[in-house]
């Protein structure tokens, strides 16, 4: 039979305790935390977030517009092509120009309810970019560990297919010599074909998850190492509840829209009440030369002709007000409109924390099982690898059959398999666990360099008070990259320590 002398040692770099790994360092290597930065920067679905939200800020300069004053000016130059007969000194022409100034007073309180609404809408905003910064730190994670766990499996069934291609050549050659017979070497090549297509199936995987982390970071894996320790995972699962409503994204998020749905009741109720405003204006008229002067006494040559004035101007103030009486039904069908909002607003909130425990039971609970299989799938793997050396060594004693062997290492290649998909399984679970806490995101993390961390509240302070008519920001470009020009993935892995296989016959 065969005994393969390395393979252990090989393959204990892929099975080592801190989660996954590989081999041999390149020059160039990728930790988590850069694939978490490069993704925190050149994510496009992030970058998207954020302008949204800078979108959703200016609703508060919006609203606060609608109760300052507001100046509107006027003008005109009117020819007149036909004169009225009864008009003998109508001008011909008429240039007017006019300056109005409306300074709002009481809008039943509309503004003021319209501005609150909107101020807890940027709240509800800025939870909701915590949360979708949340929701890509967790693809970028499980894509890392996809990317490592479907490497090291790759790893795996290259050995699997080395060591079962030697399997098959000696159990030709002990056929060859009488020793075994054509079942036996029937089966060997049955388990290698197999192995094969399980290869096939594992590289196709790999390729996969290397495209999908490049959708995520925007640059193809380069030797990713294993994952740092996972900060702040909370001690029992009732804690976990408690942090999560409290500090969950979507939870804080429904709770804030409520709230401006509270407020939008009251935007609705004003339009029922009176409207009280200031208004001045000024307004200016130029005839353009165009009046005839006019005689008193047209019979008398001496009597003089009398100009008219080319030009007038006046000038106006007052105070106006409005005090709807009978609108149809419309104030009241609008506050109807708005309470049933409200109350929709009400039941997402119950919804969203519902989710949120959800979210967080099954994450403990998926984080705890996959615990507690790496501990079952360390204890096979060390089983299992004492029991193919124990079959290999009764095998060549001729006390086990091929069948044996050959089972014995599949059952030693499904615990390394199923040991490394549990470690990956925790590291997504706990993180995933941090997400629902509320706690994944750069600011929890700290992972970024100083200066880097992108904050929502610094826009919202810059634009809020904002009242020129002409401000407005640069024309928008785009800040993430294509991923075109990346070339396609293989699922070539860094190779493995040389295995030395001895045959024993």
């Amino acid at each position: 039979m065969v005994r393969v002398g390395a393979a252990k040692t090989a393959l204990a770099a892929i099975l080592t305790a801190g989660t996954f790994a590989a081999v041999a360092a390149p020059a160039q290597a990728d930790t988590l935390q850069q694939a978490l930065t490069e993704a925190y920067r050149n994510n496009p679905t992030l970058v998207a977030a954020r302008a949204q939200q800078r979108a959703t800020d200016e609703g508060v300069a919006v609203e606060k517009a609608a109760g300052r004053p507001s100046l509107n000016s006027n003008g005109a130059v009117t020819e007149f092509l036909k004169r009225n007969a009864t008009s003998f000194f109508a001008p011909d022409r008429i240039f007017t120009v006019g300056v109005d100034l409306a300074v709002p007073i009481y809008s039943g309180g509309a503004v003021r309810n319209a501005v609150r609404a909107a101020e807890e809408r940027v709240q509800a905003g800025q939870a909701d970019l915590r949360g979708t910064e949340s929701a890509i730190f967790s693809q970028v994670v499980a894509a890392y560990m996809d990317v490592l766990r479907n490497q090291a499996l790759v790893g795996l069934n290259l050995n699997q297919v080395d060591v079962l291609t030697v399997n098959t050549q000696a159990t030709s050659d002990r056929f060859e010599i009488g020793d075994l017979t054509r079942t036996d070497v029937a089966q060997s090549q049955s388990r290698l074909a197999l192995a094969r297509s399980d290869l096939q199936t594992a590289q196709a995987n790999l390729i996969a998850a290397r495209e999908n982390y490049i959708a995520l970071v925007g640059q193809a894996p380069t030797d990713l190492q294993p994952p740092p320790p996972l900060p702040g995972l909370p001690e029992d699962v009732e804690m976990a509840v408690d942090v999560a409503l409290e500090n969950n994204p979507d939870v804080i998020a429904a709770r804030e829209r409520a709230q401006a749905a509270g407020y939008d009741i009251e935007v609705a109720g004003a339009g029922r009440l009176p409207r009280v405003s200031l208004f001045t204006g000024y307004d200016y008229q130029n005839f353009l030369g165009s009046v005839p002067g006019q005689i008193l006494n047209p019979d008398d040559p001496t009597n003089p002709v009398i100009n008219t004035p080319q030009s007038a101007d006046a000038a106006q103030a007052g105070i106006s007000f409005t005090i709807p009486i009978f609108q149809g039904g419309r104030p009241a069908a609008l506050q109807r409109q708005a309470q049933a909002r409200a109350s929709a607003a009400l039941e997402n909130v119950i919804a969203a924390e519902r989710d949120a425990i959800a979210q967080v039971r099954s994450a403990w609970s998926s984080w705890q099982a996959s615990l507690a299989i790496i501990r079952s799938s360390q204890i096979a793997v060390d089983a299992a690898e004492l029991s193919l050396e124990g079959v290999r060594a009764e095998n060549s004693i001729g006390n086990r059959t091929v069948l044996d062997v050959l089972n014995a290492e599949q059952e030693l290649l499904t615990a390394r398999a199923q040991l490394v998909t549990a470690r990956r399984n925790a590291y997504v679970a706990g993180f995933t666990l941090l997400a629902a806490t509320g706690r994944a995101e750069a600011r929890d993390l700290g992972f970024l360099e100083e200066g880097l961390l992108y904050d929502p509240a610094l826009n919202y302070d810059r634009v809020e008070g904002k009242w020129w008519d002409w401000q407005r920001d640069p024309d928008p470009v785009t800040i993430t990259t294509s991923t075109a020009d990346t070339p396609a993935q293989t699922a070539a892995v860094p190779e493995l320590e040389e295995i030395t296989i001895e045959r024993d016959y």
